[in-house]
């Protein structure tokens, strides 16, 4: 088994400098432009940043987890440079097994992004499911996601503290919100980038169906799993609309069975199989004083497709919503100016 799994990961390609814009969902690229474009958000980012120690976060760690090395865990240790070398993520970032039986794993961090996995997702995934969830993680370090991530962490912890003061937690609910829904996103963008590292739709798939609920796979039908997706899109009352949207506020990542139908879709595109043979951005290509309004106008086009295909009947009233993204975007850009949204970021 060993010397198959060796041959199999030999076998995968890698994509030297590659650029996050190869795989980022366009609506995540949408939504964090929008986030620097706001007047004022890069130095409440920074206080809020600059207000912990990130040496203190990781030492938590050290002090309470496995760190993964060649001698702990050296399994992950090797999936860990494994898809750190696919994605060509320099320097590698230091990985943590927490005790925890709830299956999770998060990307802290400022300057030094660092991997926390627990023990619950461990104990559930297979080989290739570690590999794609180490991936996933991966991508959020080469997109800077861990920075926002963050800062949305510490924010939760801070509005507990404002709690007897309205004006102040209101503000910090209102950051918080708009962080929360930008992250859901991420969440999209970083399971292709779990998909370029495992290079296998049904092990994205399968990771999808055990986050779900799946024990022992045999006994679950992905056809029928990724008819649930459809299931869910297609309500016909606009109360069900209401309701998953109040379901789905208060969740840090988007629902499983959505997640695993968008993966899949990416999946059978042509510009997840472009990738694969080497066509993709490179960083050093990136320009970023030119991307906001691909972005929005790439998020724009993103909404209004979803909606186009959504069954959903409040999805139906939206169905101008990218637009009305882009042209908010646009004022925003416009009034406050273009440097000051380079500078917040």
């Amino acid at each position: 088994m060993g010397e198959d799994i060796e041959q199999r990961s030999t076998a995968r390609v890698r994509f030297p400098g590659i650029s996050p814009r190869a795989y980022e969902h366009p609506v995540d690229r949408g939504a964090l432009a929008v986030l620097r474009a706001v007047p004022g958000i890069g130095p409440v980012l920074q206080a809020v940043a600059g207000a912990f120690t990130e040496r203190g976060e990781r030492l938590v760690y050290l002090a309470s987890s496995i760190r993964v090395g060649p001698k702990q865990y050296p399994r992950l240790d090797r999936l860990r440079l494994e898809t750190a070398a696919t994605l060509d993520v320099d320097p590698v970032p230091e990985l943590f097994v927490r005790r925890d039986p709830v299956p999770n794993a998060v990307t802290l961090g400022i300057d030094k992004p660092f991997i926390v996995l627990t023990t619950g997702l461990v104990d559930l995934l297979d080989q290739d499911g570690l590999r794609f969830a180490i991936g996933h993680e991966m991508g959020h370090v080469l997109s800077g996601h861990a920075l926002y991530r963050t800062i949305l962490q510490r924010l939760m912890q801070v509005q507990y503290g404002l709690g007897w003061m309205p004006v102040g937690y209101w503000a910090i609910r209102a950051v918080i919100a708009a962080l929360g829904e930008w992250y859901r996103k991420t969440e999209l963008t970083c399971d292709r980038a779990g998909l370029l590292c495992v290079q296998d739709p049904a092990a994205g798939l399968r990771a999808h169906v055990a986050m779900a609920g799946g024990m022992d796979l045999s006994e679950v039908d992905t056809a029928e799993f990724l008819n649930q997706a459809r299931e869910y899109d297609r309500v016909e009352d606009v109360r069900d609309s209401v309701l998953k949207l109040i379901r789905t506020w208060p969740l840090t990542h988007p629902l499983a069975v959505v997640r695993a139908a968008e993966l899949q879709r990416w999946a059978a595109s042509g510009e997840y199989r472009a990738i694969l043979t080497g066509e993709y951005p490179r960083r050093e290509d990136d320009r970023p004083t030119s991307t906001f309004t691909e972005d929005i106008k790439a998020a724009a086009r993103s909404y209004k497709e979803s909606a186009a295909q959504s069954e959903d009947p409040l999805m139906k009233v939206f169905n101008e919503l990218g637009g009305v993204v882009a042209g908010a975007a646009d004022k925003v850009r416009s009034k406050f100016g273009g440097n000051q949204a380079e500078q917040s970021s």
